[in-house]
């Protein structure tokens, strides 16, 4: 049987960082987790103040990795190879979760160097993970062990891919305009998850799905400026967000692959 391990990145900070605390608490696969800086201090940082850290440090491994540098995506993927040989294991759970905003209100605000960078770490950046890592998603012939509920949280039965997008993504839900080079870069993220699934779908059938996901307003760094505008009720604390993904995401079913999903379950339309 082919034992499932996950993958969270980044892991540094906000529902990456609460998203890996998550999954240390409540399962009991393995996690490669990622980071731009001080891998060391990440990994103290995800581990402190959990019950049984030094015995969740065995489960977890945090490498440095980049969205925008490719060749610290190869090194990541590399790493994963010696820790989780696909003869033996299989990427079950994969959160792409790298995001940044400049928020432009007008055209007139604009810069072709901020748009290019919201591309490169919100589009390109999950588009080179699943350059690197789908490889170590499960085929129609792995043999996958059986899903149980080994802790607290429920894994789905089959393998998820998730990249994160946003509401504001959907074009048919577009009524504010705004956030262009952010709109537009999640918009890119559902186009680029219903392309990865129809792959998935050929190569993995129903061993693997992709889908897209928003996960709410998160009270982070990345929204700061915006909690004010938010309604009572729909600021999210980070681990709260975790929470609900991990549940969205250990509840699908196959018939929800290749669109993207909110943290109510519900479909944000593209």
């Amino acid at each position: 049987m082919s034992l499932p391990w996950a993958f969270i990145c980044p892991s540094s900070r906000g529902i990456g960082f609460a998203l890996t605390r998550h999954l240390l608490r409540s399962t009991t696969i393995p996690i490669l987790a990622t980071a731009r800086g001080d891998t060391s201090a990440t990994k103290s940082s995800l581990l402190a103040d959990l019950p049984g850290a030094p015995d969740l440090a065995q489960r977890l491994t945090v490498v440095p990795c980049d969205v925008t540098d490719e060749p610290s995506i190869e090194r990541a993927a590399r790493l994963a190879a010696e820790l989780y040989p696909a003869r033996t294991h299989h990427l079950h759970l994969a959160c792409a979760v790298p995001g940044i905003l400049h928020a432009e209100k007008s055209p007139r605000q604009i810069d072709a160097s901020d748009s290019l960078e919201t591309f490169r770490v919100n589009t390109v950046g999950p588009l080179l993970l699943i350059k690197h890592f789908s490889e170590f998603l499960p085929r129609r012939a792995t043999q996958m062990e059986e899903q149980e509920e080994k802790g607290d949280a429920t894994l789905p039965r089959h393998a998820v891919w998730l990249s994160m997008s946003a509401r504001v993504g959907s074009v048919t839900d577009n009524r504010l305009g705004g956030w262009y080079s952010y709109r537009a870069s999640k918009s890119a993220v559902m186009s680029l998850t219903k392309t990865f699934d129809n792959f998935l779908l050929a190569r993995s059938g129903e061993r693997a799905v992709a889908v897209a996901y928003h996960p709410g307003t998160v009270r982070t760094d990345f929204s700061r400026e915006y909690w004010d505008g938010v309604e009572d009720g729909k600021l999210f604390s980070p681990e709260y967000a975790a929470e609900r993904m991990v549940s969205v995401v250990g509840g699908l079913e196959l018939g929800q692959r290749g669109r993207c999903w909110d943290w109510k379950n519900d479909e944000v339309p593209p």
